[in-house]
């Protein structure tokens, strides 16, 4: 079974980590950490809680944001992990990762996540971009992860948000290498 780290922040776009948690819980193990801004942002867009996510998804392993000792903390540990997403991704934990501090447990598995080589996606949400958050996604890239905004295509005419979500979730997970059929991929414009 995929083993997967899934990391909800501040960011407005709770509803690309919720669905995210939806897929990968189907099929795969999957370890969950909420930051404390994360917690308010899943309750102000989704009426969601901590603690209702724990009943909902009984097979997914939470971790507190500050425990430091959760296993996914450990290079030895995570190496076993097929990715880890960040989504959405608050410009300060980008920050946090581009810059090596490590204030909780959503940056340690960031930047062990860098250093062992485990693909590394990060859904930024916020916009417009300053020339700071430019230079973080640019550092964070570099490192060997990969920057991911939550834009939504509209090729595939959708219609509903449910079908804008999906799509960006659906280029989340194509980024990790997990199949899907959440959009309608690109068949080319010629007759």
């Amino acid at each position: 079974m995929d083993r997967f780290v899934l990391c909800i922040t501040g960011a407005s776009g709770a509803v690309y980590g919720y669905r995210v948690l939806q897929v990968l819980s189907e099929f795969s193990y999957v370890d969950v950490v909420v930051s404390g801004a994360g917690s308010i942002v899943l309750r102000e867009e989704l009426d969601k809680d901590l603690q209702g996510l724990k009943e909902e998804f009984p097979s997914v392993k939470f971790h507190g944001e500050k425990d430091l000792t959760a296993p996914i903390a450990s290079g030895s540990v995570l190496t076993g992990y097929r990715g880890v997403v960040v989504i959405p991704c608050s410009m300060s934990t980008l920050a946090s990762v581009a810059n090596g501090v490590n204030n909780n447990l959503i940056h340690r598995v960031c930047e062990v996540a860098l250093k062992e080589r485990v693909k590394l996606v990060m859904v930024v949400r916020e916009m417009p971009y300053s020339r700071v958050h430019i230079e973080n996604m640019l550092k964070v890239t570099d490192a060997g992860a990969i920057v991911t905004p939550a834009s939504p295509g509209f090729y595939h005419r959708p219609g509903s948000l449910q079908e804008v979500v999906d799509f960006v979730v659906g280029k989340v997970l194509d980024q990790l290498g997990v199949k899907h059929e959440l959009y309608k991929r690109w068949k080319g414009g010629g007759k």
